[in-house]
């Protein structure tokens, strides 16, 4: 165990030190602001250096073998930290490949685990014949995969070829509730950041808004006065929240979502021309229930706290669920029982590593192999609990 630790503090200083060549990779490939990119880097760095925290997860059971994962086109040093450190905790090898959008990201990210032999970053395969060779090589007993649902029904098929099949599915519009009595001090700034962090391009990142009509006008008002602080720009310039978004398949889920709008008004001015997309502001009684990425959030008034939470546990993708105030009677069990996260009156701005992760339903689920049967499962995970054996 010493030397798995010692081997995850030698990562964390080699990530520390590629902080910049990783922050102008991102911003190269995907557009990422700066400022964004280099907390991620902060934050998987803390994660690697702690992890001996997440020791007790681990002790006593025994290793899968290898590790893979396919990464998605945001966040990759924090899916290093996240899932390789659990990954190396538990004495596995972990194997990675990375999106076709992020190739400087992959080249610096090569170059961080090349001292170490646990490590194998694979940068000459694609991840669909990435994913194909993960399943022909005995080797590979677990694998993350993300993306749409039609991704995750293709890898079901083969599940058997792994011990767990971990897919993390579209989170669809995110929610936030803000119930009558939402602390707006504390609920606006979250709702704002949250929803326009990078651009919006993280499936943590809201979408909606469902705020009790007796509260609406005041958040209304105090949201449109903070938008100003959201910017789009060069990645470079600190001030920036939203820098070009340069993934085509997001700008046309961006197009999708906009055309299916019904009755919405949109409270800021925005650019939408090629790379340079949001902020989408807008307000409307019924936001459409797909599959999001981008610089969005829809503000709906609601007649009560008793309708904000029957809406939203209607959620098609039942990824994340937030809010503000307090939650009816019972709500926040339903949420715990349909929701794969749920916060309650959170108070960060980039979600702490060490929650657990994980959607419900459409938005995620584990394919686990039980003495020969698949076993289907869902919900947040810890990473380090998943990634040995139980014995």
């Amino acid at each position: 165990m010493e030397t798995r630790l010692q081997l995850l503090q030698e990562l964390a200083a080699r990530l520390a030190a590629h902080r910049e060549e990783l922050v102008i990779a991102a911003a190269e490939d995907i557009g990422a602001p700066y400022r964004v990119t280099g907390i991620e880097v902060d934050l998987a760095v803390d994660h690697l250096k702690t992890m001996a925290v997440e020791v007790p997860e681990v002790e006593g059971k025994s290793p899968y073998g290898t590790v893979a994962a396919i990464f998605p086109y945001d966040a990759a040093p924090v899916m290093l930290a996240r899932v390789g450190g659990a990954a190396i905790l538990g004495g596995n090898r972990f194997r990675f490949s990375f999106s076709s959008q992020t190739p400087r990201t992959a080249r610096v990210m090569s170059e961080v685990v090349a001292p170490f032999p646990e490590f194998e970053a694979v940068t000459h395969l694609d991840n669909r014949r990435f994913g194909e060779e993960c399943v022909r090589d005995p080797q590979v007993r677990v694998l993350f995969i993300s993306g749409g649902g039609g991704v995750g029904a293709v890898y079901a098929k083969q599940a058997k070829a792994f011990d767990k099949l971990f897919f993390a599915g579209p989170s669809g519009l995110p929610p936030v509730i803000l119930f009558k009595d939402a602390p707006l001090t504390q609920a606006v700034p979250f709702v704002v950041k949250r929803a326009f962090l990078n651009g919006g391009q993280y499936c943590t990142t809201l979408k909606r808004a469902y705020i009790h009509q007796e509260i609406y006008e005041k958040t209304r008002k105090l949201i449109l006065a903070q938008m100003p602080e959201i910017r789009v720009g060069d990645p470079a310039d600190a001030l920036t929240w939203i820098g070009p978004i340069k993934v085509e398949r997001t700008r046309a889920l961006l197009d999708r979502a906009l055309g299916a709008l019904d009755g919405a008004k949109f409270l800021v001015p925005y650019q939408r021309e090629g790379q340079w997309q949001g902020p989408f502001l807008v307000e409307t009684p019924k936001p459409p229930d797909v599959e999001l990425f981008g610089p969005f959030l829809a503000l709906i008034p609601v007649s009560g706290d008793a309708e904000a939470v029957t809406r939203v546990l209607r959620s098609r993708y039942p990824f994340l669920v937030s809010w503000f105030g307090t939650a009816p009677p019972g709500a926040k069990e339903a949420f715990t029982k349909t929701f794969g996260m749920v916060y309650d009156n959170p108070d960060f701005l980039f979600t702490p590593l060490r929650l657990p992760f994980g959607g419900r339903g459409e938005s995620g689920w584990i394919l686990e192999n039980r003495n020969g049967r698949m076993s289907k499962r869902d919900g947040a995970f810890i990473y380090s609990t998943e990634l040995v054996k139980k014995t």
